[in-house]
């Protein structure tokens, strides 16, 4: 009979269609600069928020555990940290004793504590790509440009193979887009076919006939409830990993409520019912999470559930205390306060250049639209296009209440921008002769800015202090027993865990006499941030005398460096100067080192301080003038990371 093939061929399972060549490459390029790797140090949080501290747990050395992770009042939840970074950590705890006895590789050193835990989330950001080829698939759309247009992104190079937690965002708001794009579509062809039979039901003129169609129906693939236990995890976990991600799941969720209301199969006795179940399946999840913090935290111990004596003291609820912390503005005050404005003027250019700037334009007019009430020009409300476009505009607009706005908070919707945008660099069989060169122009913008990102905050940004970690790290085991003293200032904090410090708070056990002992800390790490120069010196003094007095009173050699961004030679040898008995003596630099807390200043034409022209300290009478190109290569040398050995200043007695 009529029907009996159509309905099942609108639901039934495509074949995969092939990936083109270029996105492949960029795949492969995506791999080869993990592996390479990325010296670059986008932000503290791509360590210290994560891998630092699992590193820590799993490897049983000394890290820094941030104020985040403070068991009085801790707002991180560990349970998606450990799901992402755990297995990296543990491969390379079991595997080491094998690869070096067998292979003599140490996994335990710089490049593979940070190469092996961003390979592993360089595997799991192809989830992204994975669901955005599933979502125009599915829809009908072009996947070739989008997906290279997505692999091709700087974000998805750099930050999307970093253990930041809006990594793991975009790759839960990835899922979430998905599967709600899947539940839609389902839900459109059944109720199509629903409301069709339940015309041709009506208009039946015998009963044999009404019982054929009756049967058609019963046959109808449920939809209501699709995925709802999946995706009320997804989105529970979400919201533990980063409280925000409810401004990028409130869209999706949004319509997968309601789809297909206004129909006359769906109404909101079945929004009800979906809302209520979703609510229903995510109470599991949320219970374990906050029963895994509680015990990581030490609010819950084996003692407590076996005595059963639980109060309201043995929970806790990071994302509750991520708000509480967060709506506080004195506490954002601490990490910097911007205008609201910042995430849509700024960061959304910066991070997603044309397809942003675009994105911006058409939004603007989609707005006039609206205002002068030409709602058949605006996309349908329930469909993949609404989804997408209320995607983008709902978690910007949420994340701009807040006065603090990092770029990185907004990058999970990239996804949704590039398949609403990613189609117009590439001209149609339509298209003037203008348009395609316009079209043409963006797409070499698109491609040319995002090399010079990657790049950029790849291998430019901060990029001293990974190889400063290595050469630390390799002296800390060539000195074993010196104490070693570090000081770093306007420059990001230093990775502890890659350099793989022994733990100073296990307690270890004497095999002999049976006493149980802590080992004492041997090395220094001193964070100065952007601390004036006059106050920085009164730190390396107070440090250097301490580090003389162990010397000669109980023979403990050591080793004291200070490192700085180039662009500070000039002052440190000016502060230096106050402090005779000091003598700070230049080790090496790192280039290049890009540090926008210490930016250089353009060199004059007689500057005294260009080395890299051998114009070592000039006195005030001489004058060199310089080339234009001379001032330039002297300048660009300026951004880089200067290691400098300090001593005391021979027979200076403390």
């Amino acid at each position: 009979m009529y029907l009996n093939t159509k309905i099942f061929k609108a639901i039934a399972f495509k074949p995969p269609t092939p990936l083109p060549l270029s996105y492949w490459l960029l795949i492969l390029v995506r791999f080869l600069l993990t592996l390479l790797p990325q010296t670059g140090y986008i932000h503290p949080d791509e360590y210290f928020q994560n891998v630092e501290v699992l590193a820590g747990d799993i490897l049983a050395i000394d890290v820094a555990r941030t104020w985040e992770f403070n068991p009085k009042f801790p707002i991180r939840n560990i349970f998606v940290p450990k799901l992402m970074l755990a297995p990296p950590l543990h491969f390379i705890r079991i595997v080491n004793p094998y690869t070096k006895h067998f292979l003599n590789i140490d996994l335990r050193t710089p490049y593979y504590l940070l190469v092996i835990p961003r390979l592993f989330i360089c595997f799991l950001s192809l989830i992204n790509d994975f669901c955005l080829y599933k979502i125009c698939v599915n829809y009908g759309q072009n996947f070739r440009n989008r997906l290279t247009i997505f692999a091709s992104s700087y974000v998805v190079l750099v930050y999307c193979c970093r253990s930041f937690s809006n990594a793991f965002e975009t790759i839960f708001f990835s899922v979430l887009l998905w599967l709600v794009s899947e539940c839609m579509l389902k839900s459109d062809k059944v109720i199509y076919h629903d409301e069709f039979l339940n015309k041709k039901y009506k208009e039946a003129s015998t009963p044999v006939e009404k019982v054929k169609i009756f049967k058609l129906k019963t046959h109808l693939p449920g939809h209501s409830l699709n995925w709802v236990a999946v995706l009320a995890t997804v989105v529970v976990i979400g919201i533990f990993n980063r409280p925000t991600f409810v401004g990028f799941a409130f869209p999706p969720i949004f319509f997968w409520l309601h789809r297909g209301l206004g129909s006359t199969v769906v109404g909101f006795k079945d929004f009800h019912y979906r809302m209520i179940t979703f609510i229903l399946c995510g109470i599991p999840i949320t219970l374990l999470l906050i029963l895994v913090d509680s015990y990581y935290y030490g609010y819950l111990t084996m003692a407590d559930i076996e005595s059963l004596k639980l109060s309201w003291d043995n929970w806790v609820v990071t994302p509750l205390n991520f708000l509480r912390y967060n709506t506080n503005m004195g506490n954002l005050s601490h990490h910097g306060l911007h205008p609201r404005w910042l995430h849509i003027i700024v960061n959304v250019p910066l991070l997603f250049n044309v397809l942003g700037i675009i994105a911006i334009i058409v939004l603007t007019v989609h707005i006039y639209r609206f205002l002068r009430g030409q709602y058949k020009k605006l996309p349908r409300i329930q469909s993949i296009m609404g989804l997408m476009m209320f995607s983008v505009v709902v978690p910007v607009a949420a994340l701009s209440l807040f006065p603090h706005q990092e770029a990185r908070f907004i990058i999970p919707i990239l996804l949704p921008l590039v398949y609403l945008y990613g189609n117009y660099l590439y001209p149609n069989e339509s298209d003037g002769p203008k348009t395609v060169k316009l079209k043409t122009s963006l797409r070499y913008i698109w491609y040319t800015t995002n090399i010079i990102l990657t790049i950029f905050f790849g291998f430019i940004h901060q990029a001293g202090i990974y190889p400063l970690t290595n050469s630390l790290h390799q002296e800390i085991k060539s000195t074993y027993g010196h104490h070693m003293h570090v000081i770093t200032t306007h420059s990001y904090s230093i990775p502890t865990f890659l350099l793989q410090l022994e733990s100073t708070t296990r307690v270890y056990k004497d095999r002999s006499t049976g006493r149980r002992y802590r080992l004492a800390p041997t090395t220094f790490l001193h964070k100065y941030g952007s601390m004036p120069m006059n106050e920085l010196f009164t730190k390396i003094d107070d440090t250097l005398t301490n580090a003389e007095e162990l010397l000669h009173k109980q023979k403990r050699p050591y080793r004291f460096y200070f490192a700085s961004p180039c662009s500070l030679e000039e002052k440190i040898r000016e502060e230096n100067s106050r402090y005779p008995y000091i003598d700070i003596e230049e080790d090496f630099s790192i280039y290049p080192h890009f540090c926008s807390e210490a930016l250089p200043e353009f060199p004059s034409r007689r500057d005294q301080y260009c080395s890299g022209q051998n114009l070592m300290k000039l006195k005030e009478s001489q004058s060199i003038d310089l080339t234009l190109y001379q001032r330039i290569s002297c300048y660009l040398k300026r951004f880089c990371l200067r290691v400098y050995r300090v001593r005391p200043v021979e027979k200076t007695h403390f």
